[in-house]
């Protein structure tokens, strides 16, 4: 393997503090960049499906609902792990695009439902196959075995912190 950017990082933190043990800051480091290569990949992605990243969470938990694509703004912040203020601008957003509505809830005067429009299905559909496209040429330099491995690891890593909220 090529030397790359990390590995120049750590090289320096080595020769200016060398009893630093540093394979912890090279693996998170690798992370990061991945995931900051990838998040500003899918972003333009999105954007050519007219949405942006959070848009994108809030039509997708709609989508995965399932027919008629309809729930609580309580259900998505709750699926998206975000305080009801922070869904509302994204709500806000959403239906000044036309992407969703929010309708009176038959079941509580007080509540409302968020369902999305046919045009938000056209763009989360869009945007969710462009995305996958475009995760599945990141992955591209692994073969099977690697793709895998890599997944159970990180699956591993992630049960860490399953249960800690983003932020």
């Amino acid at each position: 393997m090529t030397e790359d950017a990390v590995d120049r990082i750590v090289e320096q933190w080595h020769r200016e503090l060398p009893e630093l043990e540093l394979e912890s800051m090279a693996t998170f480091g690798r992370i990061h960049r991945v995931s900051q290569n990838l998040s500003a990949r899918l972003a333009a992605t999105f954007a050519e499906h007219g949405i942006g990243r959070t848009e994108f969470d809030v039509l997708a938990s709609l989508r995965r609902s399932g027919e008629p694509f309809v729930l609580s703004p309580k259900q998505i912040s709750a699926s998206l792990m975000l305080s009801s203020g922070g869904l509302t601008g994204r709500l806000d957003k959403l239906e000044r695009a036309g992407l969703i509505e929010r309708l009176p809830d038959p079941d509580d005067r007080r509540g409302l439902k968020v369902r999305m429009t046919d045009a938000g299905r056209t763009a989360i559909e869009g945007a969710v196959r462009a995305a996958l496209e475009v995760q599945r040429e990141a992955l591209a330099v692994l073969n099977q075995k690697e793709c895998e491995e890599l997944g159970a690891l990180l699956r591993k890593l992630h049960a860490g912190f399953e249960d800690q909220p983003l932020g």
